[in-house]
């Protein structure tokens, strides 16, 4: 299985890699109809399909019918595609970016869509989970599903003080629970979201003339 890079290797994120242009000549020498995404895309119906210990640029080449060494003139190492498929992946929240919910919901709903949305995605790529804890998680979506988390916990009314520890309570959630070792039955997960949700609740300040904040209807 993956893990990350051997405790001295320096090893650089492939969202933070400059990877330079090859040359013209080596560009029409590469692999015909082969491209970053087409690759990414091949990598993440792999490992949903034989999971993330039995993955490899071996087994991916021959399921893209090439040798190994053509996939390496799109990326670097095995560990930079795995970043690629693991924000390929997280893409698929789609919609889930901006969670739509009833306005009378509020956050609360906005945040249980989210979070229910996040476990789906967990659930369908189990592999998902372990790169998170693997890799710095910086792609494309996964700053953009981060954005949201912000913006969403903007909208609690919570202090300054107190919002970063929410956001921190909240991502553990989200990433605990696909759980690699047991993933909680929805009554668990649902129950644990509610309390999750009635502690942002308590800290939070209403506006002037409001009355008390009360949890949405799961």
């Amino acid at each position: 299985m993956v893990t990350p890079a051997d405790p001295g290797t320096a090893r650089t994120s492939v969202w933070l890699a400059v990877r330079p242009a090859a040359p013209a000549r080596r560009r029409t020498e590469g692999p015909d109809g082969l491209d970053r995404e087409r690759i990414t895309a091949a990598a993440v119906r792999l490992l949903d399909a034989e999971g993330l210990a039995r993955f490899s640029m071996r087994r991916l080449a021959a399921r893209l019918g090439v040798t190994a060494m053509s996939l390496y003139w799109y990326v670097d190492t095995k560990h930079d595609l795995l970043e690629l498929a693991l924000d390929s992946a997280l893409g698929e929240l789609g919609e889930q970016q901006e969670p739509a919910g009833p306005p009378a919901e509020g956050w609360p709903g906005r945040l249980r869509s989210l979070a229910r949305g996040y476990r789906r995605l967990l659930a369908d790529h189990p592999w998902v989970a372990p790169l998170t804890a693997a890799y710095p998680n910086i792609g494309p979506h996964a700053r953009a599903f981060d954005s949201t988390l912000h913006r969403l916990l903007d909208a609690t009314g919570l202090p300054d003080a107190t919002r970063a520890g929410a956001r921190l309570a909240v991502s553990q959630f989200l990433h605990g629970c696909g759980g690699t070792v047991r993933r909680p039955p929805d009554g668990e997960f649902c129950l644990a979201l509610d309390v999750l949700i009635a502690g942002i609740l308590a800290h939070t300040v209403p506006e002037a003339g409001a009355g008390p904040a009360a949890p949405a209807a799961p």
